[in-house]
């Protein structure tokens, strides 16, 4: 899946960007109170991606896009 893609998708479930990493982007879940980060890589993997759901406390995302 596109990078933008499942940071529109953390933006719709209410996350926040919370800064800049080495080599990651950094999101916070202010209502389940956790991190997770993105690699900044412009395909991210399917299973990755539901990992960072889980990590961020929301439902996994649905479709591979």
């Amino acid at each position: 899946m596109k990078r933008r893609n499942l940071i529109r998708y953390l933006f719709d479930e209410g996350c926040i960007f919370y800064g800049e990493g080495a080599k990651h982007s950094v999101f916070f879940n202010p209502v389940a109170e956790k991190y997770s980060t993105i690699p900044r890589h412009n395909d991210i993997d399917y299973n990755l991606a539901k990992k960072i759901c889980k990590d961020l406390g929301i439902k996994p995302i649905n479709s591979k896009q």
